[in-house]
């Protein structure tokens, strides 16, 4: 018996997705910063074993979109509502928040298998999760209720383990050894905009969009050129700093967690560049692939 299935990662900002999601799969595909919006775009991370085929697939935070590329984050959170075999609702013990009722809505309408993920639990005691738990049972009263930390590692296996239950039986929908659906170039620009993230504060980091210009991979080591798509020109002078030094350093971090992702050296080379609006142009946003459609 081969079971294989989707299992699709959906929740609101700041509660744990992608670490969670880094825990199961057991790689660093999904960036993760303390910082709201971290998630763009839809990622896969894939599992593989002798019988089985689990696709896992973080989705943005759920937000209220303020443009047009909030617009199409949100997209890949209603998208994944309806194909998953498994939907993953993830919260947290602390987590304060409306903005969800209509996701949950849909999950709750749709039928299929859900996990309420309740994350965080070291920062919270026992009388306050028991309360949490009750709640969720009042909001998703089909949903099964397992409480995790997936930062200390705490019953992920457990978690993993109840998952796989749920699969439907089938064949496997990719290679044993992919490990996602996404690009090296990808996961180049993505680290830089981890970085970014780290680095910057207030309106810089979400104002940014990273292009990997080319990607040269050489035995020893990738040549990696990348441009950094700001919407003004005072935010290009925050981002390159005095004598460029803030984004050396930025650049810096990033090749070194590039290297450490490939295992490899890498020479990574970064430019900075003004695009109006860019999170408003449709025609930007596309070419940057978010184009859900």
């Amino acid at each position: 018996m081969h079971k294989s299935g989707f299992v699709n990662i959906i929740g609101n900002p700041n509660v744990g997705k992608s670490t969670l999601m880094n825990a199961l799969v057991g790689e660093k595909l999904s960036i993760i910063t303390s910082k709201a919006q971290t998630t763009r775009h839809r990622i896969m991370g894939i599992v593989s074993g002798d019988d089985f085929q689990i696709v896992f697939s973080d989705t943005p935070g759920i937000l209220k979109p303020s443009y047009k590329l909030q617009e199409s984050m949100m997209k890949f959170v209603t998208g994944a509502v309806g194909d998953a075999d498994v939907i993953l609702y993830v919260t947290d013990t602390v987590e304060q928040s409306d903005r969800s009722s209509e996701i949950v809505g849909r999950i709750r309408e749709s039928g299929i298998p859900t996990i309420v993920v309740v994350n965080k639990i070291d920062l919270s005691n026992p009388e306050a999760l028991d309360a949490l738990v009750d709640e969720w049972h009042d909001r998703l009263p089909a949903a099964e209720i397992i409480p995790v930390s997936a930062k200390e590692r705490f019953n992920v296996e457990g978690l993993f383990r109840r998952i796989l239950e749920l699969l439907p039986e089938g064949p496997a929908f990719y290679p044993k050894d992919t490990l996602t659906d996404k690009s090296l170039r990808f996961f180049a620009s993505e680290i830089i905009r981890e970085k970014i993230l780290k680095f910057y504060d207030k309106e810089i980091p979400y104002s940014c969009q990273i292009e990997i210009d080319s990607y040269k991979e050489e035995p020893a080591i990738d040549r990696i050129a990348a441009t950094i798509y700001v919407m003004r020109d005072s935010q290009k002078g925050i981002l390159i700093g005095h004598k460029g030094e803030k984004l050396k350093r930025a650049g810096q971090a990033a090749r070194e967690d590039m290297e450490e992702f490939l295992g490899k050296k890498v020479f990574l080379q970064l430019h900075v560049k003004v695009s109006d609006d860019w999170r408003n142009d449709e025609r930007q946003l596309k070419r940057f692939g978010y184009d859900p459609e």
